[in-house]
This record gives structure tokens, C-alpha cells and sequence, in this order.
């Protein structure tokens, strides 16, 4: 567990988590995590997975159970989707990331799921952290909309303490005033994060912007801060998604950003 040290004093050794064999951490290339918001259908979520797998992703991510801010948004396919994901990656010799948004569901999404995510609505849900970490999975905590770093350091100690030390810290972005970006990505939490703890942190660009457009020069900035990957969003057709259509990549650009991350992980010394 990490004592958080102040920014004048010796930073904390770093940490590798695995899931599904994939190494995410110190001296490891930058992966990269990708697949649709959510789940959709089985056809449309093996031509995402498909496409992510050609360009480079590490692992899949995809949500079976959605929580919209609206009660009339799709929801997700539930225990469906779940289906649905594992037995596209288990085609494809992948592993997959997915959500878990109540404590009663982890132990059906932990049959599903190689690496289980928490929201940044679930940061504080102190019950479902218990829980996620009691399954022995390795676990994406995303930080909340409003919680500063000591706060998500603090969620992550808590799975720790539970005995489940493969925890990865997600930054992707948080409730600002600026109205053009649908949130606000913090670059600078990339490097204090790790500066502060042992975790290793990934960025999602997706949710920190919003916007497709923006989602590569983001991206490529958080891997240039230190970044130990990233998770992307991506849809075989974004303008017909049933979710986060503004903010996902047709395959095609996600294959490009893929060869500017390996590009931009060698211009500052990182494995590609």
C-alpha cells in the first residue's frame, strides 16, 4: 500500500498489474484498453473488438450495464452484454474490462470480466469497493468528478487493504466551468499520481473530452505525461451508437492514434 509521500520526497517504486497476461506498469509499453461504450449487439461488438485487436489494444473494454444520467438512455444488455463480451474475447485470445455498478453484481460480472472496472459515479461507494476487491480481479478505479488525488489514492488503499493489490488508477477527467469539452482531463494528475503512490495510471480521453476530435491529441499528451495507458472508446458506426457516440473513434482513427501513441511513447522514451 502507498504512503503517499509529499512531491519533496523519494517517490514510491512503481507497480506492474496483470490481467488476462497483460502487464500494465513500470517498464511496460503503453497499453492501451478499447471497445464501445456499451455493448450493443453481438455483431456490433465483435467488429469493434475485431477492429481494436488489428490496430494494437491490449485488452477489450465494453459496458453490459450502463449508468446513464437519464432513466430513457439505453441501459445495457446486462448479464446479455456480459455473455456477449466474453465469448467474442475468448475468440479473439483477449481479455475484457468491464463495470460493475452494484456490489450484488460482482460475482456474476467476476466470471465475465479478466480486469473489473469501478465508475468515477462509484469511487466512493465504499460497499462495492469491498466487494470488487473480496473477487480477487484486478481492478480499474476511475477517479470521481470531483475527487482530488488524495481522495482516489485513498479508494485504491481501501481495495489494498482488502488484501487486492492489482489496482489501476484511471484519470478521466472532472466537472470544470469550461462549457466547449464535455469534461476536463487532468494532465497534471497523470504525474502527481504516480509521483504520490505506486499505482499505475492510465487516462481515458473518451470521457475526458467527449468529443472524438479531441480524443487523440489528449490521448497523446497523457501518454507524454507518464501515462501507462490509456482507455478509448470506439464504434464501428459512432453516429448510430446507442452511447457516447460523439466521443468514439471509427476504426479507422483509432488505428491512426494507435501509430501516433507508439510514435509518441518513443519520442519520450517509453516502450511503444
Amino acid at each position: 500500500m502507498s504512503t503517499h509521500p509529499s512531491p519533496d520526497e523519494t517517490p514510491l517504486a512503481a507497480s506492474v498489474v496483470r490481467a488476462a497476461g497483460v502487464a500494465i506498469g513500470a517498464g511496460q509499453p503503453v497499453r492501451v484498453i478499447a471497445g464501445p461504450c456499451s455493448v450493443e449487439s453481438a455483431e456490433q461488438f465483435r467488429e469493434a473488438a475485431a477492429a481494436a485487436k488489428a490496430a494494437g489494444a491490449a485488452l477489450l473494454r465494453g459496458g453490459a450495464f450502463k449508468p446513464r444520467t437519464s432513466p430513457y438512455s439505453f441501459q445495457g444488455l446486462g448479464e446479455r452484454g456480459l455473455a456477449i463480451m466474453r465469448g467474442v474475447a475468448d475468440d479473439l485470445g483477449m481479455g475484457v474490462v468491464t463495470e460493475a455498478l452494484s456490489a450484488d453484481d460482482v460475482p456474476m460480472i467476476a466470471r465475465s470480466a479478466d480486469m473489473i472496472q469501478i465508475g468515477a459515479r462509484n469511487m466512493d461507494n465504499a460497499f462495492l469497493l469491498d466487494e470488487v476487491a473480496d473477487a480477487g480481479k484486478p481492478i480499474l478505479l476511475k477517479r470521481g468528478m470531483a475527487a482530488s488525488v488524495p481522495e482516489v489514492l485513498a479508494a485504491a488503499d481501501r481495495i489494498v487493504a482488502r488484501g487486492n493489490d492489482q489496482v489501476v488508477i484511471c484519470e478521466r477527467g472532472g466537472r470544470t466551468f469550461e462549457p466547449a469539452v464535455r469534461n476536463s482531463l487532468d494532465i497534471a494528475a497523470i504525474p502527481e499520481v504516480k509521483r504520490r503512490s505506486s499505482y499505475p495510471v492510465i487516462a481515458d480521453p473518451s470521457h475526458g473530452t467527449g468529443r472524438w476530435d479531441l480524443v487523440t491529441p489528449v490521448a497523446l499528451a497523457a501518454v507524454a505525461a507518464g501515462a501507462d495507458g490509456l482507455i478509448v472508446e470506439i464504434h464501428p458506426d459512432p453516429e448510430s451508437a446507442l452511447s457516447d457516440g460523439a466521443q468514439s473513434l471509427r476504426p479507422d482513427r483509432f488505428a491512426a492514434l494507435m501509430e501516433a501513441v507508439r510514435r509518441t511513447a518513443a519520442a519520450v522514451g517509453r516502450a511503444p
